[in-house]
């Protein structure tokens, strides 16, 4: 075993240090903060490379490339508890994007966190966010993953929530950790179950861990009660922390509103991170999603890629997913939530990819989707940032001219993000989606749904582009100042580089990871799959991919151009201009962006079922259970007032009176053992006159 191996608890541990470091620093020390944070990014990134080099050494030879270090933690009765990590591709590929990607968050965070009072504090929370996604990378237990998970939870919620005296700050952090709590709930049953049947939670254990064949063998022989097996019961339960994570129909509605904390915060939630814990933990725990009573081939478990019940539903919730979450942003103004809604919907994607294409398809957009979104949030940071806060995309028009450094890295982010057809990361893994989609035995419906999403992420981001970026700057109308309209304040203009610099590497990385992805060069799933690379242009030919590449392009510049149509043939001059899709249909845009009324729903239905349930707890607690303990404690108190009554006026009056007899009987003998002789006499002279008097009463009678 090698030393990176042995080591790489030192990856997430980094962060946490620096985080911990933080958090007793002053806020007056901002530069030691801030080079901490980096610094520990920066280390951890090195490392990410070196894992990633041992695995690329170790691949190639027809199976993935696997090491995994183990150790005791804890025993309770004759049981140990043992926790560790694992190294093998997926670990590899995610461990140099969290820390490549943070890295960059980390330093765009100095442009544009620099006026915060509470700068010192922001990176703390941010690097412990960040040591804590790492810790779920490279777990090699389903109960270390847990842990980790649960601590980007409550990162995630010191972040959202940092601007705390915000009161929509402060409430979308209470719902995203809410909701996802929701989603952990029966992943931890689920945590538990696996443990009670298996007999451990090591992912991989030289054989015996909880996802290798022997356990894996075990589970799908056994069923439950309505007939279906632990297996996929155990899977469907994990799949719920995975839904509560990533944002999936219906625990989706904390995601859009995760962007009330600071843009990198954003940045890192919706890209690097949090959202992408749960398509994670899918791909991590794949071999027990896909475990059926398959055909054992030479002792190992069947890998094709089989409908088995736990996939149909990751691949049915992502493929609604991907369309409801498309559709809402289609309607929305402000420039981050559009981008949150295409996170949800993209995260859809991610499932449909997982649940119909297996790890490999799943995780390459999840790779992709981290370089241009975390472009895309980082580039709307931009935005408000040169745009005095303002984030309403109606008040905004023409900065392009003001802007053009943040104008170019965000159109790349949006073209990758539309999937636009050769020349973007994001066309590649998404069109992988969409011909694995196509391929599915099951059913058709989940392609269509993906090209209607498609579709519709091109439409609202030409939408957004036009709002945003072309026309006549719309700034000067929308300030509230009494200032004049022309005055600096309210000039759009350029970020500082150490904020546009982070633009233009994502944006480089977000053309060129496409070529790690196509038919003819796949390296990046030959690298997960442990196979070997290599250049072969016949691909394109096999499988109807060309088609679908054909479709799916034509979809997307479908998408463009009607939304050249609406919202760029015609220049928008006021922000108070009508939207031209509401023009269209009033009714259905008042939906769309109402969000389908869900969080309306929520609060009509299990809000108030909570409320009402709280209540009648409330009623319950007050009525009958204090009424009970009242009863017990008032019962109580009356025998021990009748104790104290007849301990007071039946024993002790008893007793008392006894003892006041034998004191007063004891008096009076008292006085006849008074030490005096003469007394003495006296009584024997008297009781010899008695018996005298009786001897001679008795002789006469």
């Amino acid at each position: 075993m090698t030393w990176i191996v042995k080591n790489l608890w030192l990856i997430p541990i980094l962060p946490v240090l620096a985080g911990g470091f933080g958090a007793v620093a002053r806020q007056r020390n901002r530069v030691f903060a801030a080079s901490l944070a980096i610094g520990s990014m920066v280390l951890s990134f090195l490392l990410s490379l070196v894992a990633m080099a041992h695995v690329y050494s170790l691949t190639g030879q027809g199976t993935a490339a696997r090491e995994v270090f183990n150790f005791r933690w804890f025993e309770f009765g004759n049981e140990w508890v043992s926790l560790g990590w694992v190294l093998d591709p997926l670990t590899a590929v995610m461990l140099v994007m969290v820390t490549f990607v943070g890295t960059l968050i980390f330093i765009y965070s100095l442009g544009y966190m620099a006026h915060d009072e509470n700068f010192t504090r922001f990176f703390c929370f941010l690097s412990l966010f960040a040591g804590a996604m790492l810790g779920v990378v490279i777990a090699n237990s389903l109960l270390l993953l847990f842990m980790c998970w649960e601590l980007v939870g409550l990162t995630s919620y010191l972040l959202i929530g940092f601007w705390y005296q915000k009161p929509s700050a402060a409430a979308a952090a209470k719902k995203a950790f809410i909701t996802t709590r929701i989603g952990d709930l029966p992943f931890l049953l689920g945590v538990v179950w696996l443990y009670a049947q298996s007999g451990t939670l090591l992912f991989y254990n030289g054989g015996s861990g909880a996802i290798e064949h022997s356990a894996l063998t075990a589970l799908v022989a056994q069923t439950t009660s309505s007939g279906m097996a632990v297996s996929t019961a155990i899977a469907l339960l994990i799949f719920c922390g995975a839904v509560g994570k990533s944002g999936q129909v219906p625990l989706h509605v904390w995601l859009p509103d995760a962007m009330e904390g600071p843009t990198p915060v954003s940045a890192l939630i919706h890209a690097a991170t949090m959202v992408a814990a749960g398509v994670f933990l899918v791909a991590r725990v794949y071999p027990l999603m896909s475990a059926s009573p398959s055909p054992v081939v030479s002792g190992v478990v069947a890998t094709a890629i089989t409908a088995t019940t736990a996939l149909k539903v990751v691949a049915w919730i992502g493929a609604i997913t991907a369309v409801f979450a498309a559709s809402i942003a289609v309607a929305q103004n402000d420039i981050k939530r559009i981008l949150a809604y295409s996170t949800v919907s993209q995260l859809g994607y991610m499932m449909l990819g997982l649940g119909v294409g297996g790890v490999a398809v799943g995780i390459f957009h999840l790779i992709t989707h981290a370089f241009f979104k975390s472009l895309l949030f980082m580039g709307a940071g931009s935005v408000i940032h040169g745009c005095h806060e303002q984030q309403d995309i109606r008040r905004m028009g023409g900065l392009r001219k003001w802007m053009p450094v943040t104008f170019a890295a965000y159109s790349v982010g949006m073209l990758a993000l539309c999937g636009f057809p050769l020349f973007f990361s994001g066309f590649w893994s998404k069109d992988e989606i969409l011909h694995s989609a196509h391929g599915w035995s099951v059913s058709q419906i989940p392609f269509y749904l993906g090209i209607v999403g498609a579709l519709l992420t091109a439409f609202y981001m030409t939408r957004q582009m036009f709002y945003v970026f072309f026309g006549e700057s719309r700034l000067a109308s929308a300030s509230h100042s009494t200032t004049p309209p022309n005055a600096p304040n309210d000039t759009p203009h350029e970020s500082p580089s150490v904020m546009t610099m982070p633009l233009v590497i994502l944006a480089a990385c977000s053309v060129l990871l496409g070529i790690i992805g196509t038919p003819a060069w796949n390296a990046f799933h030959a690298f997960l799959q442990g196979e070997r690379i290599a250049v072969d242009f016949a691909r394109f030919g096999e499988n109807g991919i060309l088609p679908v590449m054909l479709a799916s392009s034509l979809v997307v510049f479908f998408g463009l151009a009607l939304g050249w149509w609406l919202y760029g043939r015609k220049p928008i001059y006021s922000a108070d201009q009508p939207d031209a899709l509401a023009a269209l249909h009033s009714q259905l845009f008042g939906v769309l962006e109402n969000k389908f009324f869900v969080d309306e729903i929520y609060q009509a239905t299990i809000i108030r079922f909570n409320g009402w349930a709280a209540s009648a707890s409330n009623w319950l607690d007050r009525r009958v259970w204090s009424g009970g303990v009242q009863l017990v404690s008032q019962s109580v108190l009356g025998l021990s007032w009748f104790n104290r009554f007849v301990d007071a006026n039946v024993v002790n009056a008893g007793f008392d009176a006894g003892c006041s007899s034998a004191t007063r009987g004891a008096r009076l003998l008292s006085h006849l053992q008074n030490g005096r002789v003469q007394n003495y006499l006296r009584v024997l002279g008297v009781a010899l006159v008695v018996f005298v008097l009786f001897l001679i009463w008795g002789s006469k009678g």
